[in-house]
């Protein structure tokens, strides 16, 4: 079983940053492929930024240019640096990996960590 634990969400001011990390744990052959999603009060889980590993990497349009996703394939671990914050970007912040266990192929969640862009 593959276990997703975020961490790094906070306050941030209008302009401020935030660094958002996904440790993923349990018996993993290969990660796939790495995402980001939120969800803002009120409205639907929205994809934020994908990252195929030894592929490319995709940004939602509102992000571009603000958040970077990178990973440390060594630790697990996957981080967004969030830069430039707006209010619009509050929300529940989500990873999500794909990956090979001994088991499957399959998809995980994180269980989520609240950012919150305010003055």
């Amino acid at each position: 079983q593959v276990q997703l634990v975020e961490s790094g969400g906070g306050l941030a001011h209008p302009g401020g940053s935030l660094r958002l990390s996904c440790a993923a744990s349990g018996t993993i052959w290969n990660i796939h492929e790495v995402a980001w999603y939120r969800q803002a009060p009120g409205k639907e889980r929205e994809w934020v930024v994908s990252m195929i590993i030894g592929g490319a990497t995709n940004y939602a349009g509102p992000v571009k240019g603000r958040f970077t996703i990178s990973g440390d394939t060594a630790k697990n671990t996957v981080y967004l640096q969030m830069n430039d914050l707006k209010p619009e970007d509050t929300a529940v912040y989500y990873c999500n990996i794909r990956a090979t266990t001994p088991f499957r192929l399959g998809a995980w969640w994180g269980q989520g960590t609240q950012v919150t862009v305010s003055s």
